[in-house]
């Protein structure tokens, strides 16, 4: 697979001063990120936004993801000053699903992972009863090799799953089991930020989630979601879930087949189903993995890059890599309160 990736081209964008009509020729459907490239190198960033805001939004909804290169971002408080230029205040991470640490504020480090495991293609949050519908990810330290933030077009996933296994999700749902057991895992505390059942089991009440305390101090939820949305600017239909990438069967073969030893399937950490609760079969959930697959791009960080992504539009994921990679990321415009799309 990584040589796969490796074989991609790279993306077609534009530059500072491209900002008319002429530019779409440069694009196309593939170009996944678009780039806009300073003019200048280390252009300041903050003098760049206020006029290129627009157009940045514009490009964000065709492609689904936009990368600014080559301009002087001005550290992670300048990461967090272009979050609020483009989307306004960024969202806390709540209900947890990986480790990240906080940087500063809202800005988190990316996933919290050894850096020989692959992080499979996701939408973040889609798991949950509100998400964020913009990220924004800022290359520090990037990597020595590979280490990419590939990206899928979800419209195109969309397109391409089998219409009789996109037709089941869409009529029965999904639901993600989780099991927070020591050691596996985020834990409980960490993943709703309280140690306070009380206030975990309200937070649950208000976005669908069933909650049940397992023994001394194991908790197991449950959440029934829709696998099919619609963008709420464009209209466009979308694969939107976490179905894949929690179902057991997506973890290495070594991993799956070690858990499923270990657990049985209602006790597995993670697990997805059809939304009535009856098993997804295997084979189902790797055809989706394929999809994911084929319509995945990548690119090479670059530092003081900084990736800004529609979170309805594209997927994203992270390969593998070796060397001292740092990637910042906050989160903005929760689908609840709807997308600061405006100029």
């Amino acid at each position: 697979m990584l040589r796969e990736l490796l074989s991609c081209g790279p993306p077609l964008g534009d530059t500072l001063n491209a900002m008319d009509a002429t530019t779409s020729s440069l694009a196309t459907e593939l170009a996944l990120p678009y780039v806009i490239t300073a003019e200048a190198a280390a252009t300041p960033m903050a003098g760049f936004l206020p006029d290129a805001r627009a157009h940045i939004r514009g490009k964000l909804l065709e492609h689904g993801a936009v990368m600014l290169r080559g301009f002087d971002v001005g550290g992670v408080d300048g990461f967090d000053s272009v979050v609020r230029a483009v989307s306004g205040t960024p969202l806390t991470y709540a209900e947890r699903s990986s480790p990240r640490s906080t940087i500063k504020g809202q800005v988190y480090t990316s996933t919290d992972y050894p850096p020989s495991e692959e992080i499979f293609l996701h939408n973040e949050n889609s798991y949950q009863a509100s998400w964020p519908l913009t990220l924004f990810f800022y290359c520090i330290q990037p990597p020595t090799t590979l280490g990419s933030t590939p990206l899928a077009d979800i419209r195109e996933v969309y397109r391409t799953i089998d219409p009789a296994v996109r037709d089941e999700f869409a009529a029965r749902g999904w639901m993600v089991v989780r099991n927070f057991v020591p050691g596996f895992g985020v834990p409980w505390q960490q993943a709703f930020n309280t140690d306070d059942r009380a206030e975990v089991a309200a937070y649950c009440a208000r976005n669908g989630v069933e909650v049940e305390w397992v023994g001394k101090d194991g908790l197991r939820t449950r959440a029934r979601r829709q696998a099919v949305h619609r963008h709420p600017v464009t209209g466009d239909q979308v694969w939107f879930n976490h179905l894949t990438f929690f179902h057991v069967s997506t973890l290495a073969e070594d991993v799956c087949a070690g858990l499923r030893e270990m657990f049985d399937d209602t006790d597995l950490p993670t697990n997805t189903y059809y939304g009535d609760g009856a098993p997804i079969p295997d084979e189902v959930v790797a055809h989706l993995r394929d999809t994911y697959r084929a319509a995945q791009r990548r690119f090479d960080w670059e530092r003081d890059d900084v990736l800004i992504v529609d979170n309805m539009l594209a997927a994203h994921a992270r390969e593998p890599f070796t060397g001292p990679r740092k990637i910042a990321v906050a989160m903005a415009e929760s689908s609840v309160d709807g997308p600061a799309h405006t100029a």
